[in-house]
């Protein structure tokens, strides 16, 4: 006589990096992961509601995988569960969001305060290395006479300039020259991941905090 062998069926999860809910929805297992499961429980696990955010919870909300696996053993029972990658992932509670019309004023002030502030640091720049000496040695050097006021020479220097910006920020207003991240564009992903690490470990010590609360309350004196 031979016996079914039911096999626990095997759930793969990957936690997403950081995810964006509106205000007032609750998060659900398919806001946060990737999964891969059998179609008959794929449409289950997509509905699973993981928490819904109170307003003391904040706009940013730490979930560790540790709390994600009683739930899915709650609807699948003996679920082989398979992670993969990070374990956390950060939901960032987003409200609606205002349009705002632009102010022509100050994207004026904005564009001149940037404009002057860069000229004035290239100049100053090359107030302190004393350029204008070099650009007339070079032309000196060039030429085989000195010339005090090298206005060619300077004039393609300062085109270089721009065009080396162009190509080192891999940028020119909306046009990028190839795929590559541009280095303001790695700067900002650097700053997102590090604010992401200071998030993670200060939602881990409230954490621990509330547990070693909680259980000082239950302490029987």
């Amino acid at each position: 006589m031979k016996m079914n062998d039911k096999r626990a069926p095997a759930i793969y999860i990957q936690l997403k990096n950081r995810v964006t809910v509106p205000k007032g929805k609750g998060v659900m297992l398919r806001d946060v992961a990737y999964l891969i499961a059998g179609p008959e429980l794929r449409e289950k696990l997509d509905s699973i509601l993981l928490l819904q955010p109170e307003q003391s919870d904040g706009n940013l909300i730490l979930i560790d995988l540790l709390t994600i696996i009683p739930r899915i053993h709650e609807l699948v029972p003996g679920a082989d569960i398979q992670p993969i990658g990070e374990g956390r992932t950060i939901v960032q509670i987003e409200g609606p969001l205002e349009v705002r019309k632009p102010s022509i004023a100050l994207f004026v002030l904005v564009w001149l305060l940037l404009f002057f502030g860069s000229a004035l640091t290239i100049m100053n720049f090359h107030a302190d290395v004393s350029m204008q000496e070099v650009h007339v040695r070079i032309v000196e050097m060039l030429t085989g006479r000195r010339d005090e006021h090298p206005y060619v020479f300077q004039v393609a220097y300062s085109l270089g300039i721009g065009f080396g910006m162009v190509v080192f920020f891999n940028h020119l207003f909306k046009k990028k020259w190839n795929e590559e991240p541009t280095p303001l564009e790695v700067e900002m992903f650097l700053y997102q991941k590090n604010i992401d690490h200071y998030v993670v470990h200060e939602e881990y010590s409230k954490l621990e905090h509330r547990q070693g609360s909680s259980g000082k309350k239950g302490e029987v004196p």
